[in-house]
């Protein structure tokens, strides 16, 4: 779910990834807790009926070939560690509640490594080959409510060597149940720069995508709050904005907002504002989206090189991978914290992501450390 702010291949800032349960006009909880595992292959696990009692009970993230075991003659070779690859299956049981129905229904991974295929109750929702990307289905119409439902995934990396590199394999990263309104803020639908900074004022210019799933068209009205780090709302006086959607559409809105006296995003001191995308019909409001932006200038000159806030600024980086050593590729954020704080206190500031897009949450934690990121597509 990862929606950029950035300036060439530099990203300084990226929205957050809300991994954490939320309830409100829009319902996002996370979906990590009570799988089943299985190591191999499982003909027939996409089926409700399935059995899989017998199966490992666990939490995702979840990196299997991590644990191992270590063999040279793993088709991963060296730049896989010598660790095995291979089919695993991932089934999850939940219900949802009768008040949902009428809603729409997504499930959005954030990586799956790799090939990886998703049923919901035995319909075929797609194949994602690549396992750094992440990726939303629509569960809508394919799910019950208030009685059980079954969502399984099979990742296949049993084509090695995949990489020059340790892929990992599985649900390595987290997982979200994301319930809205019919009427809603698209997918990554919020885009947030900071076009003009003067020394007294900053424009914030917001583009939001809003989808009309309903057989009608629909007035809404839409408006964005901007709260400053410490969580005041110092969003200027603006009326709300009304907009019709076509039956089955989607609009995208765009509005740029005049902040005063802004607090600037720096490597040293990266201030985090927030913006608040609501969307409203009939006065009520039906969804909203919370985008964390930094207010920043940057350009890169040809006999100056990079520049962020008028200031040059010689960027010290380090190539990171996405794993986390031992711990293989389901890396937990405390980790990233760790390594982030060590390599700040020897003077690094900027990260090259080798060789991959990297988990959303890591992204976060760069925007708020400090660090200048380039954001790395693809290997081979």
């Amino acid at each position: 779910m990862n929606k950029l702010i950035s300036v060439s291949v530099f990203l300084l800032l990226a929205t957050s990834v809300k991994a954490q349960t939320t309830e409100g006009p829009r319902k996002i909880q996370s979906f990590d807790k009570s799988w089943s595992f299985f190591k191999g292959d499982a003909p027939g696990a996409e089926k409700v009926s399935f059995n899989d009692a017998q199966w490992l009970k666990l939490d995702v993230p979840h990196d299997w070939s991590i644990e191992g075991p270590f063999d040279h003659n793993n088709p991963t070779g060296r730049g896989g560690a010598f660790l095995p690859s291979g089919i695993g299956w991932y089934r999850k049981h939940f219900t949802l509640s009768p008040a949902e129905a009428g809603k729409k229904v997504y499930v959005e991974f954030d990586g799956v490594m790799a090939n990886s295929d998703v049923w919901v109750n035995g319909y075929h929702l797609g194949k994602r080959p690549y396992g750094y990307s992440s990726f939303e289905y629509d569960l809508t119409g394919h799910v019950n409510f208030n009685k059980p439902n079954v969502i399984a995934v099979k990742a296949d990396n049993s084509l090695q060597p995949a990489s020059r590199y340790y892929t990992g394999a599985g649900i390595y990263r987290h997982v979200r149940l994301i319930v809205t309104d019919p009427v809603h803020i698209d997918h990554w639908g919020v885009f947030v720069t900071t076009p003009k900074i003067t020394k007294n004022e900053a424009s914030v210019n917001v583009k939001a995508t809003i989808v009309n799933n309903t057989a009608t068209a629909k007035n809404i009205g839409i408006k964005t709050l901007i709260y400053n780090a410490q969580g005041q709302n110092v969003s200027p006086k603006l009326e709300m904005v009304s907009h019709q959607i076509p039956a089955g559409k989607s609009i995208t809105v765009e509005e740029t907002y005049t902040l005063t006296n802004p607090e600037l995003w720096s490597l040293d001191k990266p201030v985090l504002y927030k913006a608040n995308t609501e969307v409203y019909e009939n006065g009520k409001i039906i969804d909203n989206e919370v985008t964390p932006f930094g207010i920043r200038t940057a350009k890169f000159d040809a006999a100056t090189g990079f520049s962020l806030n008028g200031k040059n600024i010689k960027i010290k980086g380090v190539c990171l991978h996405h794993d986390g050593g031992a711990v293989g590729a389901a890396v937990p954020l405390s980790v990233w914290e760790r390594r982030l704080r060590l390599l700040k206190n020897i003077g690094v500031n900027g990260i090259r992501t080798s060789h991959n897009p990297v988990a959303p949450e890591f992204l976060d934690l760069c925007d708020r450390m400090g660090f200048v990121v380039m954001d790395e597509n693809l290997d081979t």
